[in-house]
C-alpha cells in the first residue's frame, strides 16, 4: 500500500537561501509551487501556475513590491494570490476581482527556516510551530547543516526512531536504553537515558568506565523534531522532514552546540554529529528498498511501534481510511526508546 502525504508544518528551505526579491520553484506535496519573498522582507508560498494562461511562476517570475509578476503576461499577484494587477487591462476580470485567484498556503518563518502548512483539504492551521531557541542565540554555534531526498514515506523514516532492534543489527549499539515517552496531541516527547563511555571534565574518555547520558527529544507534528543532550557533551539537533510526494521526501539535519567548549569537547560534538549522520548513511538503502506492512508480526523487543503508529496516524486526513495501526494501542507507559531518535 501507499501512505498518503500527512498534514502539518513542513519545511520548504533555509531563510537565508530568500533574500528579498528572490523567487523559487519548488514541488513539495505533489504540487507545484512557487515560493517568494517581497521586498518588505515577507515570504510567501503560492500554487506554481498563473491562472491566466499557465506560466509557472518560479520560472522567471520576479518580485515587483509586494507582489510576484508573472513571467508571461506581466499579471501580478500579492501573497493572498489575489490578482492585484493586469498591466494592459481597462478592468480587472470578474474572476479576478471577486477575491484570491491561486492557492496561499500559510507560512511562517522560524528555526532558520521557511515553513508552509500543508493540508489536502486546505484545512487551516491546527497548531503552532514551536522554536529551538539556541538556532539564535548568539552563545551557541552557526548551524551545521545536512539535507537528503530519500525515497520513502516520511513516516517510514520516523518510524526508525522507535525501532529500537534495528540500532543494534544496523548501528551496531552495544546496549538497548531505557525511556519514557509522552504523547500530548500533536507532541511527542521522549526521555532517554543510556550507557555511554565515561568522559571527564578535561573530555578524556574512558572506554572501560560507562556514565549515563540523557536525551530529550521533542517532536511537534510530522515535520519536525529537536534534540538536546544533557551532558558536558552539549548538542542540539535540530531536524525538518518534507514529504516532495507520498513516497519520496526532504531531510533536514542542523546541529549546533555551546561556543564555549572546550577545543577537545569540540571535537566530541563534532564527532556525535558525524556519528549520527554516518547512521542516516546506513538507514537509507533500508528505507529505499523496504514495503510498509500495515499488520507487522511484532514482538515484545522491537519498541514501541504500535503506539508510534497511533500516534502518527492522526496527521492523515480521514485516518480511518487508512490501515497504519499494528494492532491494539495500550495506554502509554515507560517503555525502551532506540539509543538515537535522530530521525523521528
Amino acid at each position: 500500500m501507499t501512505l498518503p502525504i500527512p498534514f502539518g508544518w513542513f519545511a520548504l528551505a533555509h531563510s537565508r537561501e530568500l533574500p528579498p526579491g528572490g523567487v523559487q520553484p519548488l514541488y513539495y506535496f505533489g504540487e507545484h509551487l512557487v515560493l517568494f519573498r517581497t521586498e518588505d522582507g515577507e515570504p510567501h508560498l503560492l500554487e506554481a501556475y498563473c491562472p491566466h494562461l499557465g506560466a509557472h511562476l518560479g520560472h522567471g517570475g520576479r518580485i515587483e513590491g509586494d507582489a510576484i509578476a508573472c513571467p508571461f503576461h506581466g499579471w501580478r499577484f500579492d501573497g493572498s494570490g489575489r490578482c492585484v494587477n493586469v498591466p494592459y487591462a481597462s478592468r480587472m476580470p470578474r474572476r479576478a476581482a471577486q477575491g484570491p485567484c491561486m492557492h496561499s498556503y500559510p507560512v511562517q518563518e522560524r528555526n532558520l527556516m521557511i515553513w508552509a502548512w500543508y493540508h489536502p483539504r486546505r484545512v487551516a492551521p491546527l497548531w503552532d510551530i514551536e522554536d529551538v531557541p539556541e538556532l539564535s542565540d548568539p552563545g551557541w554555534t552557526d548551524a551545521d547543516c545536512y539535507d537528503w531526498e530519500i525515497a520513502s514515506p516520511i513516516q517510514e523514516t520516523g518510524e526508525n526512531a522507535v525501532d529500537i532492534a534495528h540500532f543494534v543489527t544496523v548501528h551496531t549499539a552495544q546496549a538497548m536504553p531505557k525511556a519514557t515517552i509522552t504523547l500530548d496531541g500533536h507532541r511527542r516527547e521522549t526521555r532517554l537515558v543510556c550507557p555511554i563511555p565515561s568522559i571527564d571534565g578535561e573530555g578524556n574518555i574512558d572506554f572501560a568506565k560507562l556514565e549515563d547520558i540523557h536525551l530529550v527529544t521533542r517532536a511537534c507534528g510530522p515535520g519536525f523534531s529537536f534534540q538536546s543532550f544533557s551532558t558536558r557533551l552539549r548538542t542540539v539537533l535540530f531536524s525538518a522532514v518534507t514529504p516532495i510526494t507520498a513516497t519520496r521526501l526532504k531531510l533536514w539535519f542542523a546541529f549546533t552546540r555551546p561556543r564555549d567548549l572546550s577545543p577537545k569537547f569540540g571535537m566530541l560534538a563534532d564527532a556525535l554529529n558525524a556519528e549520527v549522520v554516518r547512521q542516516v548513511g546506513q538507514d537509507i538503502p533500508i528505507w529505499e528498498n523496504k514495503t510498509f506492512r500495515p499488520s507487522p508480526m511484532l514482538c515484545d523487543g522491537d519498541g514501541p511501534i504500535a503506539k508510534y503508529r497511533r500516534w502518527f496516524g492522526q496527521f492523515y486526513d480521514n485516518a480511518a481510511a487508512h490501515p497504519t495501526q499494528a494492532g491494539p494501542i495500550p495506554a502509554c507507559e515507560p517503555r525502551q526508546e532506540p539509543a538515537l531518535v535522530s530521525h523521528g
